[in-house]
């Protein structure tokens, strides 16, 4: 556009010199004597001047279509005010062609106004140049400042191209080290893939020693020839190395320097040499709570260029170390991690199978435990209940003297063996430590009798001797827990049968106010500590062999015990633990071959008043309530167990009563509801599978008219809140198994008289 408006200028130049020489023209000597004649000359001129016309008549069309088609231009005016102008000098040359023959006074005022006006547009467009020069010129400032800004761009676009082929390659080099899980192979993809993205000579990871004083080369991109490669070390206060450690950047190194000669791999001479720190993150920096102060350790990633006058490191190469270091540590971390992670799912998974085989064991003790409970329920507590019971009917009738001692001992006998299976089931069932005592007043001295004669029996039976001694002293009236005494004495006479083949065996029972126990120590007399009605009664179980036996012997028993460390046992210690929860002691001492040969037991009893036979509970010989008072009393008989059943129907036919029996609470309820008999007392086994004896208890409220009929728990458990549960349903009494006659005929009359 600039050429174009000098080309306007030099036109119009051109045009003024052309003005000129037409108004001296008719001045001009036209006899000169040349090959030109007047007519060839204006011949000449008129022809100039028609394409002149032509020419500027064109110009002002191009223009004109420039400045509609262009919107960019910003001097529009200025060309328009020039196409005027051309348009005018072109006016002016076309009407000066017809000037060259003879013409009329309209053709010469036209040519006359033409020129005024081409003057007058000549004379402004020259004054509008002056004032577009600066503006030009201005153009021109503003174009060498965009070409600068295009140049800025251009630099500005290849660093842009160069930073997204950093970002290429470390997003390249960030997917090669995240495709492993473990360091190493983390570290050699590092060094591999950043040796070829930077094409470096080597590269190398140092890491500090585990007592911080020296780093050490661990990992190398080109193996040396030396076997000794990882036992390079630089010390940790090496100025470099604090240095690179204390800087957050890219530090770059001198080739001669410890750190990085160590590191150029066996070169003589190396390139640039650039170092890094990498932070190496431990499992407790992850861990939350109270926040603690750790020193950060940091391993060294060295990068050494090759030998090239022309090679630098450039800041784009600085970036992608950075970036890459940074990666490193994130993997590294990462990775130690789920290394940690991996530990801890290895010892959980161990944990389970330990657990999941602890709850196998539970679950297979819980089913032994059950099969347990079921061979003593069913293959020996029904049927020792049901022994005992057929003895209680026996009992009540006339015997002669050695059928009474042998069903007396039978029945003694079995009370106890009961006694045994109720703790060992109900210590399997509520997981109890302990035994639950039954104190009650009884006859020390009959038990004794029954206990010596149970004994003599053993002792006959395995051909053994037998004798027995009670001192004047000892009480008859106490009160304890009789069969677990009788089962510990039983069992002092066992252990000493065991551990013989032959002898004598003698019983002795003395009052003593101070015991000496197994360790030699002396026990306080009772009456320091409890009341004048307690008595301490001392129970001394001996075996002589019958060679040097001879009943001075006898009275030789009580002497200190020289076993220490002596074994009896597992039952043994349960003994002793029965006997230590009555408040009493038991030692044993043996002989020579390290078998029992006297065993003492010491126990604590609370006296009671002499009173007579007949108040007290639990003896078989005491006076029972009339039979007319159970004639005709109509019984409802619940149980599950056929042969219990069977035996508790015969015991209450036995008192006159008139007994139904059925084997569920369902049949019990079905019985109540349609049976016409209305039934006086229903006795009701607790333990039963489909609807326990509680919630039958519960039901028969519904059929009660007034008070009856009654209701009577039976049971075999030993719990001590078994009453309080059946006050609570309304139940009026409680027998537990084994039902004996005695005891059935007592619990009955306390329930009818208290109805």
């Amino acid at each position: 556009m600039l050429r174009a408006l000098c080309n306007g200028v030099l036109i119009l130049s051109l045009h003024f010199f052309a003005c000129a020489a037409e108004i001296e023209f008719p001045q001009c000597n036209c006899d000169s004597d040349s090959g030109w004649s007047v007519e060839s000359i204006l011949g000449c001129q008129k022809v100039s001047d028609f394409l002149i016309a032509a020419a500027y008549f064109s110009i002002p069309l191009e223009l004109f279509y420039f400045v509609t088609c262009s919107n960019l231009f910003p001097f529009k005016w200025v060309l328009f005010q020039f196409g005027a102008f051309i348009v005018l000098c072109g006016l002016t040359h076309f009407l000066n062609v017809f000037t060259y023959e003879p013409h009329s006074f309209i053709l010469m005022l036209a040519l006359t106004i033409s020129k005024f006006l081409t003057a007058l547009v000549s004379f402004l467009t020259a004054i509008t140049l002056l004032t577009l020069i600066p503006q030009l010129l201005r153009v021109k400032v503003r174009e060498n400042f965009l070409r600068i800004k295009a140049r800025e761009l251009d630099q500005e676009v290849g660093h842009m191209k160069r930073q997204e082929e950093a970002s290429w390659h470390v997003r390249m080099l960030t997917q090669e080290i995240r495709k492993s899980l473990d360091r190493h192979t983390i570290l050699y993809t590092t060094l591999v893939e950043l040796s070829k993205t930077l094409e470096l000579q080597n590269c190398a990871v140092w890491m500090p020693n585990d007592d911080k004083t020296k780093i050490n080369l661990t990992h190398e991109l080109r193996l040396r020839n030396s076997s000794d490669v990882y036992r390079l070390s630089i010390p940790i206060d090496d100025p470099d190395v604090m240095e690179v450690k204390k800087s957050e950047g890219v530090k770059i190194l001198r080739p001669e320097s410890l750190l990085g000669s160590a590191s150029s791999g066996e070169v003589d001479e190396s390139g640039p040499v650039a170092a890094i720190r990498m932070p190496l993150l431990k499992v407790s920096d992850f861990k939350g709570g109270t926040p603690e102060f750790i020193q950060t350790c940091y391993a060294i990633l060295v990068l050494v260029l090759p030998r090239d006058d022309f090679r630098i490191w450039r800041q784009h190469e600085l970036e992608i170390v950075e970036v890459v270091a940074d990666q490193v540590a994130v993997a590294l971390s990462h990775a130690a991690v789920l290394e940690e992670s991996q530990l801890m799912r290895d010892k959980l998974a161990e944990q389970n199978r330990a657990l999941h085989q602890a709850k196998q064991n539970v679950m297979m003790a819980n089913e032994a435990r059950n099969a347990f409970q079921r061979v003593m329920s069913q293959g020996m507590r029904r049927p020792v209940h049901s022994i005992l019971g057929l003895l209680s009917m026996m009992q009540q009738e006339n015997l002669i003297p050695e059928q009474r001692l042998v069903i007396d001992t039978m029945a003694k006998t079995g009370c106890v063996v009961s006694t045994l299976i109720n703790d060992a089931v109900e210590i399997s069932t509520i997981n109890r430590d302990h035994f639950a005592l039954e104190m009650r007043s009884f006859h020390l001295h009959s038990m004794i009798k029954e206990a010596a004669s149970v004994a003599r029996c053993l002792c006959d039976f395995r051909g053994f001797g037998f004798g027995v001694q009670v001192e004047n002293l000892v009480p008859d009236r106490v009160v304890g827990d009789e069969r677990r005494i009788f089962h510990v004495i039983l069992h002092m006479v066992g252990n000493l049968l065991n551990g013989c083949d032959e002898g004598y065996v003698t019983l002795r029972v003395r009052s003593d106010n101070g015991v000496e126990d197994r360790q030699g120590l002396r026990w306080a007399p009772w009456q320091s500590k409890l009341s004048s009605g307690c008595a301490c009664v001392r129970f001394e179980i001996g075996i002589k062999r019958l060679q040097s036996f001879d009943l001075s012997s006898s009275v030789q028993l009580s002497r200190r015990p020289n076993g220490e460390g002596f074994d009896m046992g597992l039952s043994f210690s349960m003994c002793k633990k029965l006997v230590q929860l009555m408040q009493g002691n038991i030692w044993a001492v043996p002989n020579s071959q390290g078998h029992p040969e006297m065993m003492t037991l010491v126990l604590r009893f609370q006296q009671q008043p002499i009173m007579p036979n007949s108040e007290l509970r639990g003896s078989p010989k005491h006076h029972l309530p009339t039979p007319s008072l159970f004639k005709g009393l109509k019984v409802l008989l619940t149980d599950e167990d056929g042969i219990n059943r069977v035996v508790t129907q015969k015991l209450l036919e036995k008192l006159g009563c008139c007994v139904s029996s059925v084997s569920s609470g369902n049949q019990c309820l079905r019985c109540l509801g349609t049976s016409g008999t209305p039934f006086q007392l229903v006795i009701l086994d607790i333990n039963m599978p489909d609807m326990n004896g509680f919630e039958v208890a519960m039901r028969i409220q519904n059929f009660r008219s007034g008070c009856w009929p009654l209701t009577v728990a039976l049971t075999a458990s030993v719990e001590e809140d078994t009453w309080e549960k059946c006050v609570q349903v309304g139940m009026s009494g409680l027998i537990r198994k084994p039902v004996l006659l005695h005891v059935l005929k007592e619990e009955l009359f306390r329930v009818l008289q208290n109805t």
